[in-house]
């Protein structure tokens, strides 16, 4: 049986799903179809119904749920692991609603908690997570939201933090943040969908385990080749929770989608 699964190029996914792309999953009668993209794109390709497994943001995730149903397996989902907001100069948050902010896809988990947090009236730049850091630097943008690796540059490009959202989620809520999440088509079926999760449960655990295994494969597709970033990337956002959600990362996800219909941002 062929399976199309899509996931990013960051090293928390090629982490994750190495043992997916290696072919791990033929002996259990599986051929798996890999497509890598940001996680922007996967959004769009999920909102068309493209892959039979897919990685994508925890917001967008929120509305495909009619055909998809959310794995136990893959997420990206933790504390201290939030989208930054940062600028060159210092602004208040109220000062966001005049500001011009650069922000990493309108279906982003990143944003959503912007409109949580933020006042309204922002002028939204939507634009690629690795294009953000240069936006603001250069003035393109008056502040920008970091996700991925982008969030350990900011020092480095002389940026100021303005807001931590997953310090103010976690305050909030008291829950993990609920970034990213694995879903499966569900016209594969509950008996597939369960083998299928429990599959990448067991490579998520294999990489973990013996994660040297994976370093070719995750440097060959990281945008920042730095080992160190790399290795920081993986440990913030590859957890416990990436392995099984859990009741805790079910509630996490429910938190969100309740907070999204509160602010009228989802019907």
């Amino acid at each position: 049986m062929t399976i199309t699964m899509g996931f990013s190029p960051c090293p928390n996914d090629t982490f994750m799903f190495h043992d997916v792309a290696a072919g791990a999953l033929a002996a259990a009668g599986y051929r798996v179809d890999v497509h890598l993209h940001d996680v922007e794109t996967l959004n769009g390709l999920a909102f068309a119904g493209r892959y039979d497994l897919t990685k994508m943001s925890a917001a967008a995730a929120l509305r495909v749920r009619d055909t998809y149903q959310c794995l136990s397996s893959g997420a990206a989902l933790g504390f201290g692991c939030g989208p930054l907001v940062v600028s060159r100069r210092a602004l208040t948050r109220g000062g966001l609603a005049q500001a011009r902010v650069a922000v990493p896809g309108e279906w982003t988990t990143a944003h959503l908690l912007f409109q949580l947090w933020a006042p309204p009236g922002a002028q939204k730049l939507f634009m690629p997570y690795d294009r953000i850091i240069g936006a603001v630097r250069d003035g393109q943008a008056d502040a920008g939201i970091l996700i991925h690796e982008s969030r350990f540059a900011l020092a480095d490009a002389g940026l100021l933090r303005l807001a931590d959202l997953g310090e103010w989620w976690e305050t909030e809520t008291a829950l993990p943040i609920p970034l990213g999440c694995v879903m499966a088509r569900k016209s594969l079926g509950e008996r597939a969908i369960a083998e299928l999760d429990g599959l990448l449960k067991r490579g998520i655990a294999h990489s973990r385990a013996v994660p040297q295994g994976t370093a070719a494969y995750v440097r060959r597709h990281a945008a920042e080749r730095d080992d160190e970033v790399i290795r920081k990337h993986i440990a913030l956002y590859v957890t416990d929770f990436s392995e099984d959600l859990g009741e805790t990362g079910r509630q996490a996800l429910a938190a969100l989608e309740r907070r999204a219909r509160a602010a009228g941002i989802m019907t």
